[in-house]
């Protein structure tokens, strides 16, 4: 079984909407804005690309990623590993042609399919909705978080709010930074 890991830079109280600038979110990009960057306390990301052997993505994500990343050198590692956008309503010919092969998945059923496939682990990258859908229906393995010293109050946020069991989380790696970033890797307990 492939593990599934949900990666994000998050607020201090669990927004995930726009932190590398996206338009139509007031507080875009602010991952950006008055925190001092250190190299160090992204080292994960670099790390994340080396590991990871596929991406899964929601249509959203995919809309902004795909016009952006298939051209930057930071996200060059993610090119050339097979992509997976779930969503029912993308289309072929909605998927650029410079990224790689990229497979369009249309429910949940198909990416539990898709992590009992042989290969190593599957990036999540974004997708506010898709991670909250997918930590409903038990597909997280493990979450990768950078947490950020900021309070948002509105915005999408990672986890979702359904009235469901409790979900116990492992924290296997750890690190707090100079800036004020902290990194939170927790692997789900089962």
């Amino acid at each position: 079984m492939r593990t599934l890991i949900s990666t994000a830079f998050i607020s201090l109280d669990g927004v995930v909407e726009a932190p590398g600038g996206e338009p139509g979110y007031r507080n875009a990009g602010w991952t950006f804005k008055d925190i001092e960057f250190l190299p160090e306390a992204f080292e994960i990301k670099g790390r994340e690309q080396q590991e990871a052997t596929a991406m899964l993505m929601g249509r959203t994500s995919y809309e902004a990623f795909s016009p952006v990343w298939p051209d930057m050198e930071d996200f060059a590692d993610y090119k050339v590993m097979p992509k997976y956008v779930v969503s029912t309503t993308l289309t072929e010919d909605d998927l650029v042609s410079n990224w790689g092969e990229t497979t369009i998945l249309r429910s949940l059923d198909e990416v539990a399919e898709l992590k009992k496939t042989e290969g190593g682990p599957i990036i999540v990258h974004g997708s506010a909705s898709l991670n909250q859908a997918l930590a409903d229906a038990d597909l997280i393995d493990r979450y990768h978080l950078l947490v950020f010293p900021v309070l948002l109050g509105a915005g999408k946020r990672l986890f979702s709010t359904t009235d469901k069991d409790k979900q116990q989380l492992k924290l296997v790696e750890h690190e707090a930074y100079a800036n004020g970033l902290q990194k939170n890797v927790f692997d789900v307990v089962r």
